[in-house]
């Protein structure tokens, strides 16, 4: 029998987000690779500071999901005039957050940091200070950015996100040799490059989508309408979804502050096998965008035999791009590491923690992170915060503190509690699933 969407359509749609996902990494990948010259001092300090950038992303991110799925469900139904308005007010609401957060951690970036890290070292608070300041002015792009790419991605246009996505890598890259190499301006220079970058994709998928002939066009956008009733459906999506990736990463950050007890070695460890992580889900990462622009379009035409077929094609197909990815990086990890400048002692403590890393994501990630986009996309997103927080917090966050303050573990100990949450959380969510209560839920 038929399908919603062809095969052709989507390649088109997954191999562009892949690859988006990809470059979206390097963007932070060759942050920490190429600050890396400058020393390990430097390499902590941009680890802690994204630890707390990823929260306020997350937070953007939230708002375009929720827009995401409203914009999806619109199209899905063949509703454009309310896929319009629904695309307009996500811009609305994401880009005013974001100029609020900005402003109000440019003003009290100091205390934030003293907050969550306390004491660390001085050389790493001072480059930790010198990388945020141009983090933070980044912001209202990058929130203006997510929402243009997640309203493109609910099209099915993702080739050009996958431009914006090459546009910035190229820009941040070339301001990394720059600014750390030629000026010596150290973290403070890639953080310059990272916001040059941002304003750069953002003002690409503007142009972009600044056409008579696109399906929702920028043309007009500071008219309006603001919609109450239309921004409190976004919300409905956004609001779960934005407490969950907020608490979530409040989590981690927490979880980072205990490792900051442990000293710089275990700082730069815990970056560089954070960044094998990310390697291992680039493919992931880019299908679970896909997943949501799918089943979202599945949802607004209520087609639930699609939603279970593509659900379970597009798991099949992150299992097998992950083990594609893992393999090489398993045996090619003592070159990986070189590549960021430890200390030997340090490198040699880091490489069983990656490869154990590269394990863990092949055989639980997808479940944990793949499947509730599915959920997501139904407008089930109450559930996927109640479970995420709570396993969250039981076993990344306890199960940490009490294997490295009370049993004397050392960073190792982070991730072992890591895979526990990956695990219990895909277990429940798979219950949820199979249980077909989410099928019950409606947004718009």
């Amino acid at each position: 029998m038929a399908h919603q969407f062809s095969a052709r359509y989507l390649v088109g749609l997954i191999i562009p987000l892949i690859f988006e996902s990809l470059l979206n990494m390097m963007i932070g990948m060759a942050d920490t690779i190429m600050v890396s010259s400058c020393g390990e001092a430097a390499v902590s300090a941009v680890s802690l500071v994204d630890s707390v950038s990823v929260l306020l992303i997350q937070l953007f991110t939230a708002f375009s999901t929720g827009g995401a799925v409203i914009v999806s469900q619109y199209l899905g139904r063949r509703d454009k005039p309310s896929a319009v308005l629904s695309a307009r007010n996500l811009i609305y609401i994401s880009f005013s957050i974001a100029l609020v957060i900005s402003l109000l951690m440019l003003c009290f970036r100091s205390s934030v940091i003293d907050a969550i890290f306390g004491s660390i070292e001085a050389d790493v608070r001072t480059y930790t200070d010198d990388y945020f300041v141009p983090i933070l002015i980044s912001y209202p792009a990058l929130a203006f950015f997510e929402a243009l790419t997640a309203i493109s991605r609910s099209e099915g246009k993702t080739a050009r996100t996958m431009m914006s996505a090459v546009l910035m890598n190229g820009i941040n890259i070339f301001g990394n040799a720059m600014l750390i190499y030629v000026f010596d301006f150290g973290p403070r220079g890639a953080g310059i490059a990272s916001l040059s970058s941002r304003i750069a994709g953002c003002l690409l998928m503007f142009f972009l989508m600044y056409r008579k002939e696109e399906e929702i066009s920028m043309i007009g956008i500071t008219k309006g309408p603001f919609d109450p009733q239309m921004v409190k459906r976004i919300l409905r999506i956004a609001i779960p979804a934005g407490i969950e990736s907020t608490l979530f990463h409040v989590g981690k950050i927490i979880v980072q502050s205990i490792i900051t007890t442990l000293g710089t070695a275990s700082i730069a460890i815990n970056a560089v096998v954070g960044n094998f992580n990310s390697y291992s889900n680039i493919p992931g990462n880019g299908i679970n965008l896909a997943l949501i622009t799918i089943v979202g379009q599945c949802r607004g035409k209520d087609n639930f035999k699609d939603i279970y077929y593509y659900t379970r094609l597009l798991m099949g197909i992150v299992y097998i791009a992950t083990l594609i990815i893992s393999i090489p990086l398993y045996v090619l990890a003592p070159v990986v590491i070189q590549l960021y400048g430890l200390e030997a002692d340090t490198a040699i403590e880091a490489l069983p923690i990656a490869r154990e890393c590269l394990i863990a994501c092949l055989l639980v990630w997808p479940l944990a992170f793949t499947l509730p986009n599915t959920l997501k996309a139904s407008g089930d997103v109450k559930f996927i915060m109640v479970t995420s927080l709570l396993s969250m917090w039981i076993f990344r966050v306890g199960l940490s503190y009490v294997l490295i303050r009370i049993l004397g573990f050392g960073v190792e100990a982070v991730w072992y509690s890591m895979y526990a949450d990956w695990t219990v959380r895909g277990i429940l969510y798979l219950i949820r699933y199979n249980g077909g209560k989410w099928k019950k839920m409606a947004v718009i």
